[in-house]
């Protein structure tokens, strides 16, 4: 009250105990109507705005225009070291009364609450924020929007890739937010849409005013294997691998760095896509313009392999010039053998130009050209004579024989029936594999043609001219049955050679037939020596016991007897006469067959 309202004021009124008792109660209705008048409504749960009226080291006094003054702890307030009384603060209402009649107040609460809803107003109303990035986090930056942490994706960053998020840490920036997940507290903001959209305009700009051969500035902002990719101020172009350098390079970092800049040319564009090829080997002359006219037919180059195929390897004469050598210009060997045996990527070589074509760019090269054919010297024939023994490696095999190196340049064949004297090879793989070394002698050879027939088998003699005394007809021999067909059996016989007999000719003297495994005594009905082959019979060798014998006439003359002597040796007895022409006619067949084979696979040999 003022002083002149003190001197009015009737203090009879006030009874003993300071209460007003003379008041009338429309009096009382006007005075609490005034005092009223002087508060401010307040609601708990509500943010409102205080005036610090006091503080000291634990708590601040809050006057937010109730009955009371709000406490709020000292400690809320770390962030405004500078605050003082008369400062208007936000505050959170939680209790009008707690149990002591103290109003309850929380400035931390209030922040947070204003935070969330600037936050939700910013995402409704697409508005820019300035945030504070405080720290680096897995996957990307974490920025304080309103007091409240928001994570700023890598991706978000920057229209370009960022690789060092460490330079952005204790800086301010602006942000939007795109996403907010009310339940769990997560915010996610971008730095990026807001340069998208200045970027925008530009991409337009370019994309409009794009042309085929124009020559642009670009920042390389990513690297792959297969190319780059170009920033052209708004727009991004991809530069193939290809179209980096006319030579052959292996990955663009050969030549090419992040965030370098380099000049480019257009080469195609859609504009449906965006999509920009672009080229930077195409701004220089091309290296086949540059080649010197001294390289003709005939002439050595000299370079480095940059690529080997299958099929040869492509020398670099100088960068974006390149030839190939086919394998069979590597070697005079007539056998093709896998490129890497020659060349491989990094060698320096010499070759010698084989065809040019300038206008196609195209150039093959050779390298065995650079030595002389070893089958033009005139010591090959003298060296590999008829009869002369040597030593080489298999370097192919094939259904008819095996092909062997000599030296390099000299091939012959060893035909599959010229590895044994004594084993059925039906295939040179039986005996030897490629990569192996053998012995040989030289059967033919014929230089005009470059050919060489040899044998491994005539390094020995021929011991069929010794097993025609062993295994002489009518000789007994042990033997053991390793295999059956339809209509004969394989017998193994001493020395390690093979004989046959018919499936027949395998019954036991008990009625039972021999089986694989057993052995047995088997005779000699037939011994074939141009075929290499001996046909026996167990059957013979207990059928004989049981034949009765003729009593020979003492009158016979000497011719006669030989004569009969003649024919037990070669044809037996007379009741296995009927059973020992079937063989003959069968081994005649058979003989028949296998020259007729023997000839056919030397033909395809040829």
């Amino acid at each position: 009250m003022s002083k002149a309202q003190l001197a009015d004021f009737d203090w009879d009124r006030i009874d003993n105990r300071g209460f007003g008792s003379g008041y009338s109660v429309a009096e009382k209705a006007q005075l609490e109507q005034l005092i009223n008048g002087t508060l401010a409504p307040v609601a708990e749960k509500e943010v409102v705005k205080g005036v610090v009226v006091g503080m000291n080291d634990r708590e601040v006094i809050l006057n937010i225009g109730s009955k009371s003054d709000g406490i709020v702890p000292r400690s809320e307030f770390r962030d405004l070291s500078d605050l003082k009384i008369g400062d208007e603060i936000e505050v959170y209402i939680e209790n009008q009364e707690d149990p002591n009649g103290q109003l309850v107040l929380s400035r931390k609460k209030a922040r947070v609450i204003t935070a969330w809803d600037n936050i939700q107003k910013s995402f409704d109303e697409d508005l820019v924020i300035d945030g504070f990035v405080k720290r680096r986090t897995k996957g990307g930056l974490i920025v304080d929007i309103y007091g409240i942490e928001a994570f700023l994706p890598g991706s978000q960053i920057d229209v370009k890739p960022i690789r060092d998020f460490d330079i952005f840490v204790g800086k301010k920036m602006e942000v939007k937010v795109v996403k907010i997940n009310h339940a769990n507290n997560n915010v996610v903001v971008s730095h990026k849409v807001l340069i998208e959209k200045d970027l925008e305009a530009q991409r337009q700009l370019i994309l409009t005013n794009l042309e085929r051969g124009q020559v642009l500035e670009g920042v390389i902002k990513n690297m792959t294997k297969f190319g780059v990719f170009i920033d052209l101020g708004g727009v991004d172009g991809l530069l193939h691998i290809t179209d980096i350098s006319w030579g052959r390079i292996n990955d663009p970092s050969d030549l090419l760095s992040l965030d370098q800049k380099i000049n480019v040319v257009v080469l195609d564009f859609d504009e449906d896509k965006k999509r920009i090829s672009l080229g930077m080997k195409q701004l220089q002359p091309h290296p086949w313009e540059a080649l010197s006219t001294e390289v003709e037919v005939g002439s050595k180059v000299k370079g480095k392999v940059v690529n080997v195929a299958d099929y040869g390897a492509f020398l670099e004469i100088m960068p974006g010039v390149e030839g190939l050598i086919h394998v069979s210009e590597m070697s005079w060997s007539q056998h093709l053998r896998n490129p890497q045996d020659f060349l491989k990527i990094g060698d320096e070589v010499e070759a010698v130009v084989l065809t040019l074509d300038r206008n196609e760019r195209k150039m093959s090269l050779g390298l065995k050209q650079l030595t002389a054919d070893p089958w033009t010297r005139q010591e090959i024939i003298e060296k590999y004579a008829v009869g002369s023994k040597h030593k080489g490696v298999v370097r192919n095999l094939t259904n008819f024989g095996l092909f062997l190196e000599l030296e390099e340049g000299i091939d012959g064949l060893v035909h599959v029936s010229d590895l044994s004297w004594t084993k059925k090879i039906k295939h040179p793989s039986d005996f030897i594999k490629v990569g192996e070394e053998l012995e040989v002698m030289v059967l033919e050879l014929d230089a005009d043609n470059r050919r060489l027939s040899l044998s491994h088998k005539h390094l020995e003699e021929n011991p069929w001219d010794t097993f025609e005394s062993v295994f002489a007809v009518g000789s007994v021999h042990k033997c053991t049955v390793v295999g059956k067909g339809d209509k004969v059996a394989t017998l193994e016989l001493p020395y390690g050679i093979e004989g046959v007999a018919v499936l027949k000719n395998l019954a036991k003297e008990d009625g039972s037939v021999a089986e694989v495994g057993e052995s047995l005594d088997f005779k000699v009905t037939e011994f074939l020596k141009e075929e290499k082959r001996i046909v026996l019979s167990h059957a013979k060798t207990w059928q004989d016991k049981e034949e009765p014998k003729v009593e020979e006439k003492a009158a016979k003359p000497a011719k006669v007897e030989k004569a009969k002597d003649a024919e037990k040796a070669t044809l037996g007895d007379l009741e296995a006469l009927s059973a020992l022409k079937e063989q003959l006619e069968e081994g005649e067949k058979k003989k028949k067959s296998t020259t007729s084979k023997k000839v056919s696979n030397e033909t395809d040999a040829e």
